[in-house]
């Protein structure tokens, strides 16, 4: 198992359909067993349902992303009943968090009905026994650490994490886990975090399709590019390649209760 990755944190649905069948066909070539495939609204969880139907190596997540306009009350509706029906089917609750991003650009009316959704999500997770894929960058992490405590929940991701060092060690006590992406390789930030973060804690993700720069400039993100995002953590950590393969993808396996036979 030395060589072999899970991407943790994926749209697979969101790629073109040739592209999908692309990273689904050759998955097994690239030493990739499994994809956390998470969703954005009903549609997108719908779809990844599907294709986890059609392919186990799929791991759906079914989940709702802040970065987009509030969804209505029957939107959330639809989507807990779904996570009910589909309990033992999905893997985690995901992704869901805080509208960063929209908030920077003036878009949102009101943060305290983001927030409002996004405990829905959380008390669902709870209820369900399921973790949770987390949109949380910069000064939301902390609000979302906040709902994660009062809920005494630790099966928290946060993907592609931007954060303060006072959030991050806060986020490491609970027991949450971080992922890190392909901007590895040149993102000061990301290395930081890949650095200071115990390897026990951590996951390998491409967030594709988000497209990368640096040697991934132009090139259509793939679950392979995490291969050199674990190299580099393992330079940073100065641990043997072998041992940080192994540690990462146990991590995924055991955090989202994984079966990759």
């Amino acid at each position: 198992m030395s060589d072999r990755i899970i991407d943790a944190h994926i749209h697979l649905d969101r790629y073109a359909p040739d592209d999908r069948s692309l990273i689904l066909n050759n998955m097994n070539d690239n030493g990739v067993d499994a994809l956390v495939s998470v969703s954005g609204d009903l549609d997108s969880a719908q779809k990844n349902l599907q294709m986890s139907r059609d392919d186990s190596r799929v791991k759906p997540a079914i989940g709702f992303h802040p970065e987009q306009e509030l969804p209505t009350d029957e939107d959330v509706a639809d989507l807990l009943a779904l996570m009910d029906r589909h309990r033992y089917d999905m893997v985690a609750v995901g992704e869901i968090g805080l509208p960063y991003y929209l908030e920077q650009e003036g878009r949102i009316a009101s943060r305290e009905a983001y927030m409002e959704v996004l405990e829905a999500f959380i008390q669902k997770a709870v209820e369900l026994d399921k973790p949770i894929a987390l949109h949380a960058v910069f000064d939301d992490a902390p609000m979302v650490c906040d709902l994660l405590e009062t809920y005494s929940t630790s099966k928290a991701h946060f993907h592609w994490f931007k954060g303060d060092w006072r959030t991050t060690e806060r986020m490491y006590r609970n027991g949450y886990l971080v992922s890190v992406t392909p901007d590895i390789l040149y993102k000061t930030k990301t290395r930081n975090l890949a650095a200071t973060y115990p390897l026990e804690k951590l996951m390998v993700e491409t967030d594709g399709p988000w497209p990368f720069e640096g040697t991934f400039k132009g090139k259509m993100t793939h679950p392979a590019m995490i291969h050199q995002s674990v190299q580099e953590v393992a330079a940073l950590k100065q641990m043997s390649v072998g041992e940080v393969y192994d540690e990462l993808y146990n991590n995924t396996c055991h955090f989202y209760e994984l079966n990759t036979g």
